[in-house]
């Protein structure tokens, strides 16, 4: 019996140390608790949909550091989408943007760099001088890139970010909170150009001879990490803003000063985790899914499809997805002419009497109003398939 429990021990003890070996703590192995705790002073988690999953002091206005150039990123990316300016151009460093400091590529005077390689440089390792090249190419100043920057932001309805710079380095007047943030994330993943650039792990510039690695190490220690932003000064201390997806769940973790070195990345991890164990993600419909097929009165087309004009996934906690209902109601007498786009109806979801979601059923294609002729043939044709 004594040598039984002696080995008990053993093994409790070994599987500690192999643990504590892999930095994880016993503790830390178990199943995550239903509730959670971060060092942040402050964080949120959301989920694809913009749902608050988790938060503390989220809507607190702190300096961001680098988790400034969630939005310098969100801009670019846009401009290059827009056509305004294209991968390929190069873009001349100015003594603005050569004298930055912090952490930075080191741009000289006049050096000429390719917006790509900028855009790589913003989101691998933050570099200040880029972020200020690139803005200032887009919008003629960094003064008007600012501008841009917080007019962006009341278009995404931030309420408590207010930007003086496109880098993040320390100024009066610059903050952002954690919940703001992650809605820029939630933006930022819409545009595939953007999560292309903050996947890089690593990027070689000016022909191989400055290697960059990315700061969010997320991207490799973090099954489904694809995102976003790392950021810290002494002022803001270490914040950091991540997203990862798995099984067509998509979560958002924002944490903001966090004390110590990689504690950003260790919270935002649990975060997630507290997320991923808790919470599924239930597919109804993608955007352009077909859905239903109605009449169209007087049309020379007697039929349209309508289809989801936007995707439809419901975010719930695991053991609660069952029994969900969907209700298609559909506009009556949808009469030509019916225009591309144009809402027929909607697709609701329910669950217990509750709904859960919807989408909008719009026409597939537009149908024109049909002359006298062609409204007198469809009738003989109903009225024969009728008959016959």
């Amino acid at each position: 019996m004594k040598r039984l429990l002696n080995w008990i021990l053993l093994t409790l003890l070994w599987s500690g140390l192999l643990l504590c070996a892999a930095g994880i703590s016993p503790a830390a192995a178990a199943q995550v608790p239903a509730s959670l705790e971060t060092t942040a002073e402050s964080a949120v988690l959301i989920n694809g949909n913009g749902d608050i999953l988790y938060e503390k002091d989220c809507h607190k206005e702190l300096p961001p550091a680098s988790v400034t150039k969630t939005m310098t990123m969100l801009l670019g990316i846009e401009a290059v989408e827009q056509g305004r300016i294209k991968l390929t151009d190069q873009v001349y460093t100015s003594e603005n943007a050569w004298h930055q400091g912090g952490s930075q590529i080191w741009l000289e005077p006049g050096e000429a760099m390719s917006a790509k390689d900028l855009l790589t440089a913003i989101a691998v390792v933050s570099a200040n001088d880029a972020a200020v090249a690139l803005m200032e190419y887009i919008y003629g100043s960094e003064s008007a890139a600012v501008d841009a920057m917080n007019q962006r932001a009341q278009q995404l309805g931030l309420k408590n970010t207010h930007f003086a710079n496109v880098n993040g380095l320390p100024a009066p007047e610059h903050y952002m909170s954690a919940y703001d943030t992650a809605l820029i994330a939630k933006e930022a993943v819409k545009h595939p150009l953007y999560m292309e650039f903050c996947s890089i792990k690593e990027y070689w510039l000016r022909g191989g001879k400055n290697w960059l690695v990315n700061t969010n190490k997320l991207l490799w220690w973090y099954s489904g990490a694809d995102g976003l932003k790392t950021g810290w000064t002494e002022e803001a201390q270490y914040c950091f803003a991540g997203t990862a997806k798995r099984d067509n769940l998509r979560l958002i973790a924002v944490v903001f000063a966090t004390p110590e070195p990689r504690s950003h990345l260790r919270e935002s991890m649990k975060l997630l985790d507290w997320g991923f164990a808790n919470y599924c993600a239930v597919p109804i419909v993608a955007k352009g899914n077909s859905v239903e097929k109605v009449r169209v009165f007087r049309g020379v087309e007697q039929e349209v499809q309508l289809v989801a004009n936007k995707e439809l996934t419901l975010i719930l906690p695991k053991g609660k997805n069952k029994d969900i209902q969907q209700k298609i109601t559909i506009y009556p007498d949808i009469k030509a002419p019916v225009t591309l786009g144009q809402k027929c109806g909607e697709l609701v979801v329910i669950q217990a009497g509750k709904e859960l979601g919807k989408v909008d059923l719009v026409a597939e294609k537009s149908v024109d109003k049909a002359g006298f002729f062609q409204v007198f043939s469809n009738m003989l044709d109903r009225y024969f398939t009728v008959q016959y």
